[in-house]
């Protein structure tokens, strides 16, 4: 086996020794393995292995300009939304050169610039953020550094980079009509957190009521709590509690409307046959349930896989500039709570 140059850490010198190939040869395997061939990749691999050599990332960049880290934003490690979307991230850099550092923003946009500096004094090869409403002063720090950044489960016609979601508005205004179509005719509406995709959807919500003039602010029955099946109990209580009739409710989270179907079996509320229930996210819960829920699906496993796709592909200069806009669509999955007799 080869010896290690001095004491400390091997270093891509030592990688190179012990597989036999050049020091070039080893940075480009690191950067990218596929640009090698098989054979030369697996000599590399097996150095690596025996030497246990780690990379230096302060190196890489310091060499490269840029850092082989995708950095990753998200306002919430405890919301299982983003459980599905991490999942799809990794899942597409496996196999990659690349390596994913996450960051909490905790839906405060001072704690999301904070971070975004952070990570451009970091030099990360790439970011995926969480919305699109970053503020201006992080839009134009992204914009000078120039490196690829994708904005994630939201729509925009003008994103920093790359934007890959759907439209909150247009997945409000489904429910809705949906609704309508069943025979609900009186439309509550239950929100929390009101963060600004929250925001989207409460203005789809109204926007298709009043076209329907169907439109009663006292049916909107909104918290600025995080989100949870407990209150979405309370919030369904507070609104079976006051003077307006309504005989359907949108929920604009899965937790919420689970809160509110358990609210009215308390009250022994017939759904759907007295009241019709729709969530948003159509997590497991939602099919579980008896009678189950109707949600509307967002593809969260596929936003966060393609977010790197597109990354990996921008890096390679497969990304044309007009390509920037990615609706990825949502889908309205009908279930029990809203199929009256």
């Amino acid at each position: 086996m080869v010896k290690r140059q001095g004491s400390g850490r091997a270093t891509i010198n030592d990688v190179a020794r012990q597989a036999e190939v050049g020091s070039t040869s080893v940075s480009r395997f690191l950067r990218d393995p596929s640009v090698l061939s098989v054979k030369l990749q697996k000599k590399i691999s097996k150095a690596i292995d025996e030497l246990n050599y780690i990379p230096d990332p302060k190196a890489r960049a310091l060499a490269s300009g840029y850092s082989n880290v995708i950095g990753v934003l998200i306002p919430s490690f405890s919301n299982i939304v983003f459980s599905d979307i991490l999942r799809g991230i990794h899942d597409a850099v496996e196999g990659t050169a690349y390596q994913i550092q996450i960051a909490n923003t905790r839906y405060d946009t001072a704690e999301e610039d904070r971070l975004i500096s952070l990570f451009v004094g970091q030099k990360p090869r790439a970011l995926i953020l969480t919305g699109v409403d970053q503020s201006i002063r992080s839009r134009e720090l992204l914009k000078e550094r120039g490196f690829p950044v994708v904005q994630i489960l939201d729509k925009t016609d003008d994103p920093i980079d790359m934007v890959i979601g759907f439209s909150h508005e247009q997945a409000a205004t489904s429910v809705i009509q949906h609704l309508f179509e069943r025979g609900y005719k009186k439309i509550a509406c239950i929100a929390a957190r009101m963060d600004e995709r929250v925001t989207r959807r409460l203005a789809g919500y109204r926007d298709c009521l009043r076209k329907l003039n169907a439109y009663d602010s006292s049916l909107e029955f909104l918290s600025a709590e995080a989100s949870s099946a407990q209150l979405g109990r309370k919030l369904m209580a507070d609104a079976l509690d006051g003077k307006s009739d309504f005989d359907a409710v949108f929920c604009f989270n899965d937790d919420l409307a689970l809160g509110a179907f358990f609210e009215c079996q308390a009250r022994g509320i017939s759904v759907p046959q007295d009241m019709g229930i729709v969530g948003f996210n159509d997590l497991e819960m939602m099919a579980a349930a008896y009678p189950s829920l109707t949600s509307i699906r967002t593809n969260r496993y596929e936003i966060g896989k393609q977010a790197v796709e597109r990354i990996l592909q921008s890096i390679e200069g497969g990304h044309r500039k007009n390509e920037r806009l990615f609706d990825i669509g949502f889908s309205l999955i009908e279930r029990q709570s809203t199929q009256r007799k």
